[in-house]
């Protein structure tokens, strides 16, 4: 099920990740790295799910660029949130999922598939945190494992994801870094 354009689909799309528990180090490169994908207009795509990614969401949506919203729910029943209207009007936002609109609720099993559906369809990932073990960790795992670029923001935090095979980027080479793993 989809709202807005599917054709953002067609677009190679960085898939953006971050656990709910994130360092603070790491949340002001969040906020910074969102900001530097968003004027970079780097396509993204991501569930948006925790408090980290809906703050990026609502940085990247000021934007210009495509944004694929994927919650780990139908979408069918979804009221746009006001900030989502003007995105969805101008056909640069896309809510998708890939459970129907029984699905109303939110859980790890729905999150886990969600996860999947966004490695999918993403040409790179970035993680800007994953707690180890964790759902994000598992969605960085799936994209090596499908021989996808997976970058993540230097921090002795991340030195798992690092250890796993992410590439560390610091958030001023991010924009150009990941625009040169999209095809």
């Amino acid at each position: 099920m989809a709202r807005g354009h599917a054709s953002l689909l067609d677009k190679p799309l960085a898939a953006l990740f971050c656990s709910n528990r994130c360092p603070g180090d790491l949340i002001l490169l969040a906020y910074d790295a969102a900001q530097a994908l968003r004027d970079a207009g780097v396509p993204i795509i991501g569930g948006f799910h925790t408090d980290i990614e809906k703050d990026c969401l609502d940085i990247l949506l000021r934007g210009t660029q495509p944004v694929v919203v994927c919650p780990a729910r139908g979408v069918g029943r979804m009221r746009p949130k006001p900030a989502w209207k003007q995105p969805l009007a101008q056909g640069r936002l896309l809510l998708i999922s890939p459970f129907d609109d029984a699905q109303m609720r939110k859980t790890k099993k729905l999150a886990r598939q969600r996860n999947r559906f966004v490695v999918d369809r993403a040409a790179a990932v970035l993680v800007v945190h994953a707690n180890p073990g964790g759902l994000t960790e598992a969605a960085a795992r799936r994209a090596l494992a499908r021989s996808k670029p997976v970058f993540t923001l230097p921090s002795p935090h991340n030195a798992h994801l690092v250890a796993l095979g992410a590439q560390p980027v610091p958030v001023p080479n991010l924009p150009t870094t990941l625009h040169a793993a999209l095809p």
